[in-house]
C-alpha cells in the first residue's frame, strides 16, 4: 500500500468511455443494480449466438479461440482496438469477448472462473477486492514464470505490480490506470472574482476556497465543492500521507475529513448525502448543472466530459473547466494521490495458456499501452510521447496548470492487496453511509469501522 508509484504522469483525451468502466471501490455507482443486472442478462442471451457462430466461424477457418471476459462492450472504446492490434500481429489466432456486464461484473466472473466447464482464456480484473477474492479462490494463474521467461520490465508500471503481490506471486498484470483529481468550473470563479485553484493547495486552504464561492441564496445556489456518495469520496484524503492505510483496522485518521466535509455540508458549501444518495444523482450530472465549484473525481472522467461537451449533452455552463492536483495535508508532497487500475489475469482452466499470455503481454506492455492511449484512454504504461500526444487532443485544456496537474507524486492504491479486502469494503462503506447521513456521530462510525474491521482481521 505503501510503495510509490514512482514517476507516474498520466493524461486523459476526449474520447467517450463507460463511466462503470473504472476500478476500485470508485466503480460502486449508484443506479439501480437490479435493472443493470437484468439489462447484462438480456444482453448476454442476446449475444451468445453470436459468439458461438464467431467461435465456430473462427474453428473452421483452423483459427485458435481466446475467450476473453469482459464487460461494456458497446461503450468501451478500446477493447477493439486492442484485438484488431493483436490479430494482426498473430495470424491464426482470434478473440472473442464475452460481455458479463458491468454492475455485478465480479461476481459473475468468480461465480463462471469456480464453476465446471469454464472456458475463458483471459479475465479483465476490474477491482482489488474482486482480484483479492478470485486470488483466495485459486482461479488465477500466476504470471511469474511468464514474466520470467520473457523478461518483462516490472519497473514501466511505476510500482503497481509491487502493490498487487499476493505472497510474493503476481496474478495479475494492469493495462488501464486513472487517479483522482481535482475538477473545477472557471466561471464559478470568475462570478466570484475568487483567483482559481492551485496545484498545491492544502486542506484548510481548499475548504476555505470552497467556501468563498459558496452561495446558499435559494434559487441561485452555487457549491463550491461537491462530493460523491461512494465512500473514496472522502475517506481516501486521509491516506495521501502514506502513513495510514485503508485496511489496518484503525480509522481515527478519518476525523478531521469527515468534520471538514460534514461542516461543509451544515454551512451548504457541498450538497447533502442523503439527498443526493436518495435521488442517485450521478457525479456527472451534477457537474453539469454549471453550479458546482469544485469536485473531486478520476481521471475516467475527463474524457467523458469533454466528449459529451463536443456532442452538446452538456452546456456552456462547464465548457471552461480546469484541473489542479488533489488537495493535501501540511507535509505532503502536492501531487499525491490515489489510482485504481484495471488488469488483466489468466484464469487457472484456461484453455490456452501460453496464448493467453502472449494476448496478455501484448494489451498489458508497451504495444498495448500506444493502442489504449489512441483512444484516449490513460495506460497504465506511459512514456513522454504517449502523454504529449493525450494531453495536446483538442478538448483538454488549454492552460498549463491542467496539464500538470497530470503529473502525480506518490500515488496509492484506492484498495491495497488484501486477503479481507471485500469484506473491509463492505464495513467501510456502512460506516462511511452511517456518517454521512448523520444516522451515527463521527467518533460513533469510526468506532463501528474499527471495530468491525479489527473483527475481520482478527478471523
Amino acid at each position: 500500500m505503501k510503495k510509490r508509484l514512482l514517476g507516474l504522469t498520466l493524461a486523459c483525451s476526449m474520447a467517450a468511455m463507460s463511466l462503470a468502466g473504472c476500478g476500485g471501490n470508485s466503480g460502486s455507482e449508484t443506479t439501480a443494480a437490479g435493472a443493470e443486472t437484468t439489462k447484462a442478462a438480456e444482453t448476454t442471451q442476446a449475444e451468445k449466438a453470436g459468439e458461438a457462430e464467431t467461435t465456430q466461424a473462427a474453428a473452421a477457418e483452423g483459427d485458435t479461440v481466446l475467450k476473453w471476459a469482459v464487460w461494456d462492450i458497446s461503450s468501451t472504446v478500446y477493447y477493439q482496438p486492442l484485438i484488431d492490434a493483436f490479430e494482426a500481429a498473430n495470424p491464426g489466432v482470434k478473440i472473442e469477448m464475452v460481455d458479463l456486464g458491468s454492475a455485478d461484473y465480479q461476481t459473475v466472473l468468480a461465480t463462471e472462473l469456480t464453476g465446471s466447464g469454464s472456458d475463458f482464456d483471459i479475465a479483465t480484473i476490474k477491482d482489488v477486492p474482486g482480484y483479492t477474492t478470485l486470488v483466495n479462490k485459486g482461479v488465477l494463474e500466476a504470471l511469474d514464470d511468464y514474466i520470467a521467461k520473457d523478461s518483462v520490465d516490472l519497473s514501466q508500471y511505476g510500482g503497481i505490480t509491487d502493490q498487487v503481490t499476493v505472497d510474493g506471486k503476481l496474478y495479475e498484470l494492469p493495462f488501464r490506470s486513472d487517479f483522482w483529481v481535482m475538477f473545477y468550473n472557471k466561471d464559478v470563479f470568475d462570478k466570484a472574482g475568487v483567483a482559481y485553484p492551485t496545484n498545491d493547495m492544502t486542506f484548510e486552504q481548499y475548504d476555505a476556497l470552497a467556501r468563498s464561492v459558496t452561495n446558499t441564496t435559494p434559487g441561485e445556489e452555487v457549491y463550491g465543492a461537491h462530493y460523491h456518495t461512494w465512500r473514496s469520496a472522502v475517506q481516501l484524503f486521509g491516506i495521501l500521507d502514506g502513513k495510514n492505510s485503508i485496511v489496518d483496522g484503525n480509522y481515527e485518521f478519518l476525523k478531521p475529513y469527515y468534520e471538514m466535509i460534514l461542516k461543509q455540508q451544515e454551512d451548504g458549501v457541498c450538497q447533502d448525502y442523503a439527498t443526493l444518495k436518495t435521488s442517485s444523482l450521478h457525479y456527472s450530472g451534477a457537474f453539469a448543472q454549471g453550479n458546482v465549484a469544485m469536485m473531486n473525481m478520476g481521471s475516467w472522467f475527463i474524457p467523458t466530459l469533454i466528449e459529451k461537451l463536443k456532442s452538446g449533452e452538456y452546456g456552456e455552463e462547464v465548457a471552461n473547466w480546469g484541473l489542479v492536483k488533489y488537495p493535501h495535508a501540511e507535509g505532503v508532497e502536492p501531487g499525491s494521490t490515489l489510482a485504481t487500475i484495471t488488469c488483466l489475469s489468466i484464469p487457472t482452466s484456461a484453455p490456452h495458456k501460453d496464448l493467453a499470455w502472449e494476448f496478455v503481454k501484448f494489451v498489458c506492455g508497451p504495444e498495448g499501452a500506444e493502442v489504449v492511449a489512441q483512444t484516449g484512454t490513460i495506460p497504465a504504461i506511459t512514456t513522454d510521447a504517449v502523454v504529449e500526444a493525450i494531453s495536446g487532443m483538442e478538448g483538454f485544456p488549454a492552460d498549463p496548470e491542467s496539464a500538470e496537474a497530470l503529473k502525480t507524486a506518490n500515488t496509492y492504491l484506492e484498495m491495497p492487496v488484501h486477503a479481507k479486502s471485500s469484506e473491509i469494503e463492505t464495513v467501510l462503506n456502512e460506516g462511511h453511509d452511517n456518517i454521512m447521513t448523520e444516522g451515527s456521530t463521527i467518533d460513533e462510525g469510526i468506532a463501528e469501522m474499527t471495530e468491525g474491521v479489527q473483527a475481520i482481521l482478527g478471523q
